[in-house]
């Protein structure tokens, strides 16, 4: 590539900035670049594309090389056309047999025809509106074509495969990568700035890895890794770079999280003392269980100590986590502290605020709303009320972390559904005020030696009983032959006046042919949320089917969630974006479709929704599989519904990966922090290695001062902004 010197000229190219080092050779300029460096250094890039890469969340070269395969199609992999089958896709090695045509049609449709040939075999094959294939598919020239193939009656064809040309003794890539999109990018548009990046340029990062950390555990370096995830020749090479970036999200977190809770550890505490618990008690509709009293206790003796209270309220869906964190809000204000609860969904905050601002009220003390849809006359009067210690508990969403959300004495911070939350977004909201007490409720139920690790010092209250009186959701495992009997189940719950939740794993039909990367053994055919909708609402016209998942609009999802809990939608179909939902108590059956392909712990979180009322309700999970794993995993479900031995179960069977959010392509939240491949591991040693390392370095080095920790210091400041003041 030429001589590199050590200090480059700037030479202005076009509207960009280009770093280009003296003596580079001609034609192949080496260029120098950051990690933290914008995107639109790299050409071809402009400013739409720049804006759609920013709703992917990519706007550094940090942010693009990270922004991993979804899944790889596996075109090393070529076949004889006697050897496929219809409708298989998969890559044949073709010789042009005649020149290639272009014929017009439908007006601006214009058709590309050509025959190419293998030994045993001819195949005819269609482009669409891609006239300049006539002067590349030349006679006698061999080219690799990937697609599917149609088998009819020993006639091979192929419709819009895509074709790379092939010349003997050079090798093409064996594997071919699928990105996330975001319109209007192509999969050329993220693979070509990839590459360029990779080829091109000297990154000029550090590793945020330290040596003695890579060769102790036997990782890749970390351009090495990029490349082998971006464009691995091997299933060797996918699973290297892999491993590397699965180890490196672990241990980042950690860290992460070991900094943001040594913040606040020499912060003293708001100075609280026991007040006078009977009129809460009395405003109870119903009595604490035990549970629940004990974790009332625990909660109360960490509210009155002399540090911050940093505690975890684990337990089931329906276990009355709200009912205790609502004791700990009443001690915060009765010491004449505000408290902030903070739920993820609009929808949820709204529930919270209507039951609680209801037993509140009772006791004299003052409840406000702060969401995204509250107008903004309203928010800035809660705004002006927050700040001047007139609204006592505020009940609200991400909204809670905008700026000018001040507070006049904040004491507690509740948040609800913590694994939804970014660890920065609970420092984010403490850091409102002076040794704020957190509490954390998970309705998942999180395994101890899981919430160890991933909590370490954290505190953990467990309500691992059920209120008196909740029935038993009735669960049961069925095939696809059962579908007729499904619909009618489905009528009959309606027909008695329930509702039904269906739950689908993907959104839309999936492409064919890949390596998919987050599910291992056969592939059962997936269902998605638009073509059931479709399909359901013709085989049952006479009820009221609602769509819902994760990429619409926040709005959208909340006027679905709405009509469901009013009763005006019969039967919800939705990805797991239900999983945290509101309280829907006419809610009666839900089913589960291909049930292998979720965890254990996030299935009993679905079969949570519904058995809140007094109707006898149905969980159904529907599963194709032949595994004899995914089997067993469904029947530990079908006869077991303590959420904590669930929980243990799949911590055995399948790793942590469900304990961790996944990233899926979408512009991350800010103060998120994204596991884009630790949702894959299934290695628990990785992450107990990954939190006894971090614990290990902050206790060494805690300002990361030393040399070994440059990189892994400046990739921790650049990921998590919020650490600045924890690390001099």
């Amino acid at each position: 590539m030429g001589t590199r010197l050590h200090l480059p000229r700037l030479r202005r190219e076009g509207d960009r900035d280009e770093v280009v080092v003296e003596g580079a050779t001609k034609g192949f300029p080496q260029y120098f670049m950051k990690l933290t460096d914008s995107i639109r250094y790299i050409p071809g890039i402009g400013e739409k594309r720049a804006a759609a890469f920013a709703r992917l969340g990519i706007e550094t070269v940090g942010e693009l090389l990270y922004h991993f395969p979804r899944a790889y199609e596996h075109r090393g992999d070529i076949r004889l056309l006697s050897e496929v089958e219809d409708g298989e896709v998969c890559s044949v090695l073709l010789t042009i047999a005649k020149p290639a045509a272009n014929v017009k049609v439908r007006g601006r449709m214009e058709l590309t025809k050509v025959t190419a040939f293998d030994e045993t075999r001819r195949c005819s094959i269609t482009f669409f509106n891609q006239g300049y294939l006539k002067e590349v598919l030349r006679l006698g020239a061999t080219f690799r074509f990937y697609g599917k193939v149609s088998v009819k009656g020993g006639v091979c064809s192929m419709s819009a495969p895509t074709v790379e040309p092939y010349y003997p003794g050079v090798k093409l890539p064996e594997f071919h990568p699928v990105y996330p999109l975001a319109s209007p990018l192509t999969q050329k548009n993220i693979r070509d700035a990839v590459c360029f990046v990779l080829d091109k340029y000297d990154l000029g990062a550090l590793d945020p890895l330290p040596p003695y950390i890579r060769e102790g555990l036997g990782l890749e370096d970390m351009v090495t890794a990029l490349n082998h995830i971006h464009r691995p020749n091997t299933y060797a090479e996918l699973d290297e770079g892999r491993r590397r970036f699965v180890f490196e999200e672990l241990f980042l977190f950690s860290m992460a999280v070991t900094f943001t809770r040594r913040g606040s550890v020499y912060e003293l505490p708001p100075g609280m003392s026991t007040p006078d618990l009977k009129p809460f008690y009395s405003a109870l509709p119903f009595e604490f269980t035990d549970a629940q009293a004990r974790c009332a206790r625990e909660i109360l003796s960490d509210m009155i100590g002399d540090k911050p209270m940093v505690r975890l309220l684990s337990g089931d869906v329906g276990s009355g986590k709200t009912a205790v964190a609502a004791f700990a809000a009443y001690v915060c204000v009765k010491n004449g502290y505000q408290c902030a609860i903070m739920a993820p969904t609009e929808i949820l905050a709204n529930q919270h605020y209507a039951d609680l601002s209801e037993l509140f009220g009772a006791l004299g003390i003052r409840c406000a709303l702060l969401t995204g849809s509250v107008s903004a006359a309203n928010k800035k009067k809660v705004k002006t009320l927050l700040s001047a210690g007139e609204i006592d508990i505020v009940i609200g969403t991400h909204a809670l972390l905008s700026e000018g959300v001040d507070f006049a004495a904040l004491g507690l911070v509740v948040t609800d559904e913590q694994h939804r939350f970014g660890v920065m977004q609970r420092a984010h909201l403490t850091g409102k005020g002076q040794g704020v007490h957190l509490l954390v409720m998970s309705a998942t139920p999180i395994p101890r030696t899981m919430s160890l690790i991933l909590y370490g010092d954290l505190a953990l209250s467990e309500i691992d009983t059920l209120p008196p009186g909740r029935q038993k959701v009735g669960t049961y495992v069925v095939d696809e032959s059962y579908r007729p009997r499904l619909d009618a189940f489905i009528r009959k719950n309606v027909a008695e006046g329930g509702q039904v939740y269906i739950v689908c794993p993907a959104v839309e039909a999936e492409e064919e042919g890949l390596v998919d990367l987050s599910y291992d053994g056969e592939k059962p055919k997936i269902k998605n949320v638009t073509d059931y909708t479709r399909e359901l609402q013709s085989r049952l016209p006479e009820l009221s089917i609602a769509t819902m998942y994760g990429r619409m609009k926040g709005a959208e999802k909340e006027a679905v969630m709405s009509a469901f809990a009013r009763g005006e939608v019969q039967v919800l179909v939705s990805t797991t974006v239900i999983e945290v939902g509101v309280n829907v108590p006419n809610a009666s059956l839900m089913i589960v479709e291909n049930a292998e392909r979720f965890g254990l712990a996030q299935l009993h979180q679905l079969r949570g929704r519904v058995g809140r009322g007094k109707r006898q309700s149905h969980c159904v999970l529907v599963s194709d599989s032949k595994s004899a794993e995914a089997k067993e995993r469904l029947e530990a479900l079908r006869t077991k519904s303590n959420g904590y031995e669930i929980a243990e179960i799949d911590l055995k069977m399948r790793g942590p990966g469900d304990f961790f959010p996944s990233g899926d392509g979408r512009a991350k939240q800010s103060g998120a922090y994204e596991f884009r491949l630790a949702s894959m591991c299934n290695d628990m040693p990785t992450l107990e290695r990954a939190a006894e390392l971090a614990r290990r370095i902050a206790e060494t080095d805690p300002d990361l001062a030393s040399p070994l920790h440059t990189g892994l210091k400046a990739k921790l400041l650049d990921v998590f902004t919020e650490i600045k003041g924890t690390i001099s």
